[in-house]
């Protein structure tokens, strides 16, 4: 190897520690926001545990599955309407979406009164539907007879499989609304006018990953 080469190859050595003792970025991405991403990826394995489960669960039972239509309607005066509630939940958590959006967008505009009033309103519409899944679960325990090891309608697991998942995913909602009261009120406060509104953004991703999660259990729980 000629001399002009190694004084080359050693150039580049000498840089990548120059730039590794430097801590040089690869992607600037805020510290808050990357532990979140690796928080929302180890839950999102957590969650497709659980559904992949159910699944199996499902499959591989000797007994009729319940009928979800049968067991999660409810009657307003007339005839019982299917997963009517579980509709509205639905819809509850995806227009949730939009008003963190919102918050969102507010935020990085530095409006401070809107961006706490749609995160506000975005904790509202969480704790709506953890009280609807309040509801849903004092229905089937109480009116219904639905445990954790058994059921009249069939197959024991069901039980335990809707316990599991959507108390679970209830946690997470239950958990978000808390954690967006705090972050509108610190913003209320002027808390972060000096820090910048990153922070928002942080929380909005929580956020979107439990309305996606409910995607899929609605579609996989309770449509299949």
């Amino acid at each position: 190897m000629s001399e002009a080469a190694l004084n080359q190859a050693a150039g580049g050595v000498d840089g990548l520690v120059d730039d590794w003792s430097a801590d040089k970025q690869a992607y600037h991405v805020p510290w808050g926001k990357a532990m979140m991403w690796i928080f929302l990826v180890s839950d999102t394995f957590i969650f497709t545990c659980f559904l992949t489960g159910y699944l199996n669960v499902r499959l591989t039972t000797t007994q009729p599955w319940p009928n979800q239509s049968e067991i999660f309607a409810l009657s307003f005066g007339g005839d019982p309407i299917p997963l009517i509630l579980i509709a509205i939940m639905t819809f509850i958590l995806i227009t949730s979406s939009g008003t963190m959006a919102l918050a969102v967008n507010f935020g990085y505009r530095k409006d401070k009164a809107k961006t706490f009033m749609f995160m506000c309103a975005t904790a509202a519409f969480g704790a709506s539907f953890v009280g609807m899944q309040a509801f849903e679960w004092s229905k089937l325990i109480l009116e219904e007879g639905v445990r954790p090891w058994g059921n009249p309608f069939g197959a024991p697991q069901f039980g335990s499989v809707f316990f599991m998942i959507t108390g679970f995913h209830g946690l997470h909602v239950s958990a978000g609304v808390i954690y967006l009261l705090v972050i509108a009120n610190r913003v209320r406060k002027g808390y972060y006018d000096n820090k910048g509104y990153e922070i928002v953004e942080i929380a909005g991703l929580y956020w979107h990953f439990v309305d996606l999660v409910w995607v899929f259990i609605f579609a996989f729980f309770y449509l299949l």
